[in-house]
């Protein structure tokens, strides 16, 4: 998975492409743990994600929780076979998407 950040004072955006699976989602956690002092909004764009798995829905979550209290989450840009993952596991209804 190749992850890019790019960053406009208190507003985050992380890129993702490939695969968030148990391999890759210690890097998006280590990224995000990393980047987020000051950023009171955060958006997520996996236009270029094509699979999340549960270890990739453990990651959004909890970066969901750190940026309840921050600030705000938004997800843009899902792909259908991701979006359809967060319909069944209920994240289409925790989480803000564009």
């Amino acid at each position: 998975m190749t992850l890019t950040k790019q960053q406009e004072g208190s507003n985050l955006t992380v890129f993702a492409e490939g695969r968030l699976d148990t391999t890759t989602a210690p890097q998006l956690d280590e990224l995000l743990k990393t980047s987020l002092d000051g950023v009171t909004q955060l958006t997520l764009d996996f236009s270029r994600l094509a699979y999340v798995s549960s270890a990739g829905l453990r990651v959004i979550l909890s970066t969901q929780k750190l940026m309840s209290k921050k600030g705000k989450l938004v997800v843009r840009n899902v792909q259908e076979a991701v979006r359809d993952v967060f319909e069944v596991t209920g994240f289409s209804n925790i989480l803000t998407i564009e």
